[in-house]
C-alpha cells in the first residue's frame, strides 16, 4: 500500500519541510512515465538492470506500487509504503488521514473504522484506514462535484455579472 504522507502543514507541499525536492520530484515523473508507457503497452514487463548489467523482471505488483509511489513524489508529496497487515498506532493512523488523534479515536468509537484493543491502546489495520481514505476522499468529490453543479446551473460562476 502507497499513500501519500499529509499533515496539517502539508496543504502547500512545495512549502513543507517533508516536501519532496525538484530533482527527485522530476526523477519520479520520469519513472511514473516510464512504468505508465510499459503498462499501456500491455507488456506488464519491467525490468532493472543493475550495475553489472545483470537484469531482473519486476514483479507486476510491485511494478504497480512503485508507480503508484512515484506518481505521488512527482507531485512533491511524501509517500508511506506499510504492508497491508501492518497494526498502526491512533497518531500513525490519524497521520495519515490527515485528522487529530482525538477525532480518530471518536471515528473508532463510534464503530466507523475498525480497530483492535491491545491492552489499552488501539491498534488499526493499514488497509482499513487506506479503505476509510479511499471512501471519505470519494464521498467529499462527489459532493464537491455536485456543489459545482449547483453553482453552475445558477450561473455562480459567470464573471461580470454581479453588484459588488
Amino acid at each position: 500500500m502507497a499513500t501519500p504522507h499529509r499533515t496539517s502543514s502539508d496543504k502547500n507541499p512545495a512549502k513543507t519541510s517533508n516536501a519532496v525536492p525538484a530533482p527527485e520530484r522530476s526523477a519520479a515523473a520520469r519513472i511514473a512515465s516510464l512504468l505508465r508507457a510499459a503498462s499501456e503497452k500491455q507488456q506488464g514487463n519491467v525490468q532493472v538492470i543493475d550495475a553489472d548489467g545483470e537484469r531482473f523482471e519486476v514483479p507486476r505488483v510491485l511494478a504497480e506500487i512503485i508507480y503508484q509511489a512515484a506518481e505521488f513524489l512527482a507531485e512533491g508529496r511524501p509517500v508511506t509504503v506499510l504492508p497491508d497487515e501492518e497494526m498502526l498506532s491512533t497518531q500513525a493512523a490519524a497521520d495519515i488521514l490527515n485528522v487529530s488523534r482525538q477525532y480518530l479515536v471518536r471515528l473508532v468509537d463510534a464503530g466507523e473504522l475498525p480497530a483492535e484493543v491491545v491492552g489499552s491502546h488501539r491498534r488499526l489495520r493499514a488497509t482499513n484506514v487506506a479503505a476509510f481514505k479511499a471512501a471519505r476522499d470519494a464521498k467529499r468529490t462527489s459532493a464537491l462535484d455536485r456543489l459545482t453543479s449547483l453553482s453552475e446551473d445558477v450561473d455562480g460562476y459567470a464573471l461580470g455579472n454581479k453588484p459588488r
